[in-house]
């Protein structure tokens, strides 16, 4: 064993590291390159992404209450609003304005700079009954400052005597707006502290259920109390609405208009003011409230008329007129890029004329009709290929008849199905049910059953069907039921409508037979892509501060919104649909005529509504300006006159813009069996002539006990018919057939409220 070195086997350690454990699997040059894993690694870098989150989250706090507090911001808005015509406001303004400025208390501005407070603000006074004046101050409020006089409960001794009627409908106006940042003033208290403390505690128990958590309550009787308000406001973080943060908006402080002498009934409006929320330029549109929308002819940029901090340039301030302020910058648009005021598209008229046909569609064409002429159908005169589609050829009885093939009827080539079906409101007619089922038990009755009532006068039908739905007035949970005229044929009077097999599934062409005011709207093809992209490029469009607006033309845009709305509390009167109504949308004023409908999830077609119900949303779908939701939204109905005012209608927000949205309108055509024979009965009062029987035949017919069928032939001569039903039709039940058929908002005469004001 000479010259042998024994090597011995290396001791495995029981607490041996996953990689030395490992390392045979590796190869030799790698070996080096394995080292032991720092298991703090990960942890480290968490620690370390989290602290950089929080960098950056407290540095855009600290951005933006430098902004929001230094000399560049704009003044905030403060608005005083009283919640009872008790509360003296306009004094609380005046020593709030003193508090801030005492310098300038004699001075008639509503806007003062406080180096003291380091402070610029706006304080404004909403006059108590003027709803219209409230609404527009609270749109452009950066606080609303609730004023409540603690000597009205002992007054009246109610607890809800804080807040009279004006004031909670305005408060359920704001809300529906969106409240900015608020605070609740408290007027009135008495000296003695005991009694002071007691009722500021009954005030804030009382008004605390009215306003948002974070609301505080301030008293506001001292001149201190005012002062510690006006500390804390200044550090206050202020919260809009988020519909306001996505618009650049301007609240005129002056107004003045510019006759242009060489075009009579043409004015310029100069408009002055802080530019707030978003950069504008000057190629852009813009929309100036209740008067329309507008191009602008130049932004002059001025010298801030309330510096904060430059008591040099606020001597130099004291001129009496804003426009005597100097000018830093003029822009003008730039005509190449400036928006256009084509806002109503100007239709074509011969964007719907047809081409003559290639001989490839010709031949297509001929191999289709040599295909339909295997089998034919009867159908009305008149039927389209798409009305067509939806009747079926009635294959459930040998109906032979020669009334049939009357000289009212058609032939068309194809086959196509039964197209009436029920939307779901009335019981046992389920559109997951089976196919109607439809037997044959023997003769049927003939025409001479009906020879008893064929002799009656006009004047003793509608007493006989007079009699009859006084005897169902417990059904009248039916608003959709109407009557076929007498002296209009049925077929005439509802030519528009048509049957639907299933309101949910059955298809409804969204381009078919559309009105002329569709070709004067705009389409979009993908609406939200379009909103991304004008909601980003508006962010690179940069401007400043104070400036006057100048505006030239006036055009009205329109297109087809649809908003969620509910009818407001206050107000009892109905509304009806199609008639003139004024939207608040946002900034947006407008006087639109909508058709109200149901919102159907589960379903592209919805059931228009006559009135606007109480106690639940609907549908408003107008003709209107094109917005971008999220909007909130405020309908007022216009008074009598000056004795009484608009008043709020309802209140919702703006759901979407399609101008595909289809709204049908359904009707109900009732009838009453006569004789009754298990599974058919005789039913009249439906129709009035046989050919409306035969011109409706193909409508599916239900009672509101449940059973489906059919028409089967007409009896007589006074419009009765025969009619087989899926089950025992009872003689008290009503034999109903639905029609449906497109509907489509007005076009309204009046543009702005305050044009034609």
């Amino acid at each position: 064993m000479a010259g042998k070195v024994q090597i011995n086997k290396a001791h495995k350690t029981r607490f041996a590291s996953k990689s030395s454990r490992q390392i045979h699997k590796t190869a030799r040059t790698d070996k080096s390159r394995i080292s032991k894993p720092t298991h703090n690694v990960g942890k480290a870098a968490r620690h370390q992404r989290n602290k950089m989150v929080r960098d950056q989250k407290r540095a855009a706090v600290l951005k933006e209450k430098r902004s929001s507090s230094a000399s560049v911001s704009p003044p905030r808005v403060i608005v005083l609003f009283g919640l009872s015509a008790s509360v003296n406001v306009n004094e609380l303004a005046r020593e709030l304005l003193k508090s801030l400025s005492p310098e300038n208390a004699d001075d008639a501005s509503t806007t003062v700079s406080s180096p003291d407070y380091k402070l610029r603000a706006t304080v404004l006074v909403a006059p108590h009954g003027d709803l219209l004046a409230c609404m527009e101050m609270a749109k452009v409020a950066d606080l609303i400052a609730f004023v409540a006089s603690a000597n009205t409960l002992c007054e009246e001794d109610n607890s809800n005597s804080y807040i009279d009627s004006f004031g909670t409908r305005c408060l359920s106006v704001f809300r529906a707006l969106g409240l900015p940042s608020t605070v609740v003033f408290i007027r009135d208290l008495p000296v003695e502290l005991k009694k002071r403390n007691e009722l500021k505690k009954m005030c804030m128990s009382n008004l605390a259920s009215e306003f948002p958590e974070d609301s505080k309550f301030y008293p506001a009787d001292t001149k201190d109390e005012l002062h510690k308000f006006l500390w804390l406001f200044k550090e206050q973080r202020i919260t809009l609405p988020h519909w306001r943060s996505q618009r650049p908006y301007l609240m005129a402080q002056e107004v003045d208009l510019a006759v242009d002498d060489g075009n009579p009934g043409i004015c310029t409006l100069l408009l002055s003011g802080y530019l707030r929320s978003r950069s504008l330029s000057v190629n852009q549109l813009v929309h100036v409230s209740g008067a329309g929308d507008f191009q602008l002819c130049k932004i002059d940029i001025l010298k801030d008329p309330y510096p904060l901090n430059s008591k040099k340039d606020r001597d130099s301030m004291d001129s009496d007129h804003i426009h005597d302020l100097q000018v830093i910058r003029s822009l003008l648009p730039d005509p190449l890029k400036q928006e256009a005021l084509l806002f109503e598209n100007a239709p074509d008229p011969l964007a719907g004329e047809q081409t003559w046909p290639t001989e490839a569609e010709m031949t297509e064409a001929d191999e289709l009709r040599q295909q339909k002429k295997q089998k034919k159908k009867i159908l009305p005169r008149g039927t389209s290929d798409y009305q067509a589609a939806w009747i079926v050829e009635d294959s459930g009885e040998e109906d032979s008849d020669s009334d049939d093939n009357d000289e009212d009827g058609m032939v068309l080539d194809g086959e196509n199905e039964l197209s009436c079906r029920e939307d779901g409101t009335h019981s046992g007619l389920d559109e997951d049910q089976e196919s109607l089922s439809l037997h044959s038990d023997g003769e049927t009755e003939t025409g001479t059953a009906m020879m008893d009532a064929e002799n009656l006068t006009r004047e003793q039908i509608e007493d006989e069907i007079r009699k009859i739905k006084e005897a169902h007035a417990e059904d009248e949970d039916f608003p959709d039921e109407v009557d076929a005229p007498l002296d209009v044929p049925a077929r005439k009077r509802f030519a528009k409508y048509r049957g639907v097999k299933s309101f949910r599934t059955s298809s409804w062409d969204p381009k078919e037979s559309l009105p002329p005011e569709y070709a004067r709207i705009f389409a979009f093809d993908n609406f939200t892509r379009t909103q991304k992209h004008v909601l980003a490029k508006a962010l690179e469009k940069g401007l400043v501060l104070v400036f006057p607006l100048s505006f030239n033309v006036d055009t009205f845009s329109k297109f087809s919104l649809s908003c969620s709305i509910k009818k407001h509390d206050s107000y009892n009167a109905p509304i009806k649909a199609k008639e003139d109504l004024i939207f608040h949308v946002g900034f947006r004023q407008f006087v639109a005529r909508p058709i109200f409908s149901s919102d159907a999830i589960s379903s592209d077609k919805h059931k228009m509504e006559r009135f606007l119900h109480a106690g639940r949303f609907s549908i408003a779908s107008v003709f209107a300006p094109i917005s971008f939701p999220p909007l909130p939204l405020i309908v007022l109905k216009n008074g009598d006159g000056e004795v009484t005012p608009a008043a709020v209608a309802a209140v919702g927000s703006l759901r979407s813009i399609d101008p595909n949205r289809i709204i049908l309108k359904k009707i109900i055509l009732t009838g009453y069996p006569q004789r009754v024979s298990k599974l058919k009965a005789t039913v009249r009062y439906m129709f009035h002539t046989p050919e409306d029987v035969r011109w409706f035949k193909p409508i599916e017919v239900w009672t509101k006990c449940g059973r489906r069928g059919r028409v089967k032939e007409p009896v007589g001569t006074h419009g009765a018919m025969k009619c087989i039903f899926n089950g025992i039709v009872q003689q008290h039940d009503t034999v109903c057939m639905s029609l449906f058929k497109r509907v489509y908002p007005k076009w309204p005469e009046q543009r702005y409220p305050m044009i034609n004001a």
